[in-house]
């Protein structure tokens, strides 16, 4: 089986930080294509950055680039997002995601076959 466990997520001051880790069973996090989408109420769930293991190794979104970091722990076969310098808009349910085929994009859901439950991210002013 896969399972995908998120944590993590907090509430946070504008310009603050979080890590989320997303911890993983049944899938290499090595091998396999790995991602974090976020979802606000009313939106529809984006693509926020993804891990690869072949060039070009990571995607980050261009609303995030420069303040959001995708890594991964081969060890702990666990991923990780940095998310530094967080702004009302990071607000989101945050789920982690693998591919259920060796082909994967970072910003289409529709890669994804596996997910965690979420975990909240919440950012005041």
């Amino acid at each position: 089986q896969v399972q995908l466990v998120e944590s993590g997520g907090g509430s946070v001051q504008a310009g603050g930080s979080l890590r989320l880790s997303c911890a993983v069973s049944g899938y290499s996090v090595r091998t396999g294509c790995m991602g974090w989408f976020r979802q606000a109420p009313g939106m529809q769930r984006e693509g926020v950055a993804a891990i690869y293991p072949r060039a070009p190794n990571t995607y980050h979104a261009d609303s995030v680039k420069g303040r959001f970091t995708i890594s991964r722990d081969n060890a702990k076969n666990t991923i990780y997002l940095q998310m530094n310098s967080l702004k009302p808009e990071d607000t989101a349910m945050y789920y982690c995601a693998a591919s259920s085929s060796p082909y994967c994009r970072g910003n289409y859901a529709s890669d994804y076959g596996y997910w965690g439950q979420g975990t909240q991210v919440t950012v005041s002013s």
